[in-house]
Order: C-alpha cells, then sequence, then structure tokens
C-alpha cells in the first residue's frame, strides 16, 4: 500500500536515505576530482568550498553531508510545490544532494512534479546519469535506485 503524499513542508529525510546518500557517494578523507573536468569534492560528496589538499575526518565530514542534505532540502521546499510521498522526496532530494539545487530546481523533472506529473517526474531522474555528455556508469546505477525509490519499487 503506497502512503498518502503530505505536504512537502511536514517531510524530512529518512534515516535510510541519508545513509544510501553517504554510500552513494562514498567516503575520501583528502579533497580529490572524482572524473576529469569535476570540481574538488570531499567526504562523502562535499563540493561546496572544497580545494586541493583539503582533508577531513569521518565525523567531521558526516556532519558537512548532514548540513549539506539540510541546504538541500530547503532548496527542493522552495522549488517543488506539490505534495510528495515519503519514497518521492528522499529521492528527490538524493539527486539534488548530487546534482545541485540550482540544476534540480531548473529541472524539467521540477516543471513535471509541479504539474502532478509524479510518474513522469519520477522518469526524469534517469536522464542525470551523464557527467559533460558522458553516461558514467555509478551514475547510471544510482539514478536507477533513486527512480525505483522514487516509484516506491523494491530495491
Amino acid at each position: 500500500m503506497k502512503h498518502p503524499r503530505a505536504s512537502i513542508a511536514a517531510l524530512v529525510l529518512s534515516a535510510a536515505t541519508l545513509v544510501g546518500i553517504v554510500s552513494h557517494e562514498g567516503y575520501r578523507d583528502t579533497a580529490y576530482i572524482p572524473v576529469p573536468g569535476d570540481v574538488p569534492t570531499i567526504g562523502f560528496g562535499t563540493t561546496g568550498g572544497v580545494k586541493p589538499g583539503d582533508r577531513t575526518d569521518p565525523v567531521k565530514a558526516l556532519n558537512r553531508a548532514m548540513a549539506d542534505v539540510n541546504q538541500f532540502e530547503g532548496a527542493i521546499k522552495r522549488c517543488v510545490k506539490v505534495p510528495l510521498r515519503q519514497n518521492e522526496y528522499d529521492a528527490f532530494v538524493s539527486l539534488s544532494y548530487n546534482i545541485g539545487s540550482g540544476a534540480f530546481c531548473g529541472s524539467t523533472l521540477v516543471k513535471k512534479l509541479n504539474a502532478e506529473d509524479y510518474d513522469g517526474a519520477c522518469r526524469e531522474i534517469l536522464r542525470w546519469d551523464r557527467f559533460k555528455g558522458k553516461p558514467l556508469a555509478g551514475l547510471t546505477k544510482r539514478r536507477q535506485a533513486e527512480y525505483r525509490q522514487c516509484t516506491g519499487a523494491p530495491s
């Protein structure tokens, strides 16, 4: 049975999805470039203010990931105007964490979502598996997992 949709203001990221995000991102204690042409990344996928040579530890990295999640949740709550199910919300926060809130809020996905095309919005997740026009296997796998989460399909 699918749960009813709730006001987006009432939703918060589930603990299971936070674990999923940090698992997808992986952990690095030293800033690195994930793929050529990308920005410096550290901890569990943090990019804001990261410079080559920066270092962290697991506790600081998890605290930063949680702060980043709060930022992305806030952006989603500003641009999504329709109620969501918890699984949809979690999938969209995970996507936004990876692609950035500007890209998320300006996307066709959000246009479809705000038009209450929930199925179409979930399908849009699958389009975000590329970096500089080239599909990346890791992103494809992550997007498929987020799509299943969004639709409520079993993992």
